[in-house]
C-alpha cells in the first residue's frame, strides 16, 4: 500500500505502559476467545452468508449514531487513509464472511486451532511492511505455542480430518489473513487517529460495502423466527467482539511492535478453554495444563528480541 511500507516503528514503550499494552491486547483477545462458540451457534441457525453480513451490519447501526453525535477524524495522510480503508475491508468485510462460511464447514476445534496462525500472519505482514523479517527467537516462540494449541485442541475436540472439512479449514485460514491484514492497517491507522475512530469508520466502511447485498439476499423471514440465542450470538459478535475488540487491539498495536504485541493471540484458544473450566464446570486436564505452558512459554519467548 502506498505510504505504509516507509512508516517507521513505534519507540518502544517504557516497562509500565507496555504493561497496560498487554493488559489491553489480553481483554480483546479474551473477548475473542468466545468467537468461535458464537459463530457456530449462529451459523446453527442462520445461513453463515447472512452472519457474516449481519455482524457487520449491527456493528454499523452502532457506530452511526455515534458518528453522528461525535464526528470522528479521519487520517490526515494518504497513506493513512489507505490503511483506513483495507482495515475496513480486511477486518470488518472479509473476515466475518469468511470466518462465518468457514465455522459452517468445519468443527469448533479446527476453527479454534486455525486462529492461531492470525498472530502469524501479523507478524510477518507487519515485518514485511518495515522491510524486516522476525528473528529466531519470534520464530522458535511462535512454533512453541502452535505446539501447544494443538496439544489443547486436540486433547478439547480432537484433530480427526472427520470432524472437519479441508474446505472448511482452508476458509478459516484465508479468513485469519484478511484479519490480520486488517489489524496491521488498522494499527497503521490508529498511529494518526484514536483506535475508536478507527473501529467506528471501519464498521461503518464495510457495512457500505455489503449493504447492497444484504438487502436484496438476507433471508429475512428467517430473521424473524430466530431465537433468543441466535440474537445473543449475533450482538456478540457484533458488538463486544467487533467494535469493542477491535479498538483494543487496534490501540494495542500501535503503541508497541506489532509482531511481538501480536504474539498475545496464541493465547485465545487457551483463554476460550480457561472460561469453558471456570464457568461451565469442564475438567482440568493434563493435556490442558501441557498445552498453557507451552503456550505461555512460546509468548513469552517471543516477546524477546530476536
Amino acid at each position: 500500500m502506498p505510504g505504509m511500507a516507509t512508516t517507521a516503528a513505534p519507540v518502544p514503550p517504557p516497562a509500565l505502559k507496555r504493561a497496560a499494552i498487554y493488559g489491553v491486547a489480553v481483554l480483546a483477545v479474551l473477548i475473542w476467545a468466545g468467537t468461535p462458540a458464537a459463530t457456530k451457534l449462529a451459523v446453527g441457525q442462520l445461513d453463515p452468508w447472512a452472519v457474516g453480513v449481519l455482524r457487520t451490519l449491527i456493528a454499523a447501526l452502532l457506530a452511526l449514531p455515534l458518528l453522528l453525535w461525535r464526528p470522528a477524524p479521519l487520517p490526515a495522510s494518504r497513506g493513512g487513509r489507505s490503511a483506513l480503508a483495507l482495515a475496513s475491508l480486511g477486518g470488518f468485510a472479509l473476515f466475518p464472511l469468511l470466518f462465518s462460511f468457514g465455522v459452517s464447514r468445519t468443527s469448533a476445534g479446527h476453527a479454534a486451532l486455525l486462529i492461531a496462525v492470525a498472530p502469524l500472519f501479523t507478524g510477518l505482514i507487519a515485518a514485511t511492511l518495515v522491510g524486516r523479517l522476525p528473528g529466531r527467537a519470534w520464530w522458535l516462540g511462535a512454533l512453541i505455542a502452535l505446539l501447544g494449541i494443538v496439544v489443547l485442541i486436540d486433547d478439547r475436540f480432537g484433530l480427526a480430518l472427520s470432524d472437519g472439512s479441508l474446505f472448511g479449514d482452508l476458509i478459516v485460514i484465508a479468513a485469519c489473513f484478511a484479519a490480520a491484514l486488517g489489524y496491521v492497517a488498522g494499527a497503521r491507522a490508529a498511529r494518526e487517529i484514536d483506535a475508536w475512530s478507527v473501529t467506528l469508520w471501519n464498521a461503518l466502511g464495510a457495512a457500505a460495502v455489503l449493504a447492497p447485498f444484504a438487502l436484496a439476499l438476507l433471508p429475512w423471514p428467517a430473521l424473524w423466527s430466530l431465537g433468543w440465542s441466535g440474537w445473543a450470538a449475533l450482538i456478540y459478535l457484533a458488538i463486544p467482539a467487533s467494535m469493542l475488540a477491535y479498538a483494543l487491539w487496534y490501540w494495542a498495536l500501535a503503541q508497541d511492535d506489532i509482531g511481538r504485541t501480536g504474539t498475545i493471540q496464541f493465547a485465545q484458544p487457551l483463554l476460550g478453554m480457561l472460561i469453558a473450566v471456570l464457568l461451565l464446570d469442564e475438567p482440568l486436564t493434563w493435556p490442558l495444563l501441557i498445552a498453557a505452558a507451552l503456550i505461555v512459554a512460546g509468548v513469552a519467548l517471543a516477546q524477546r528480541k530476536g
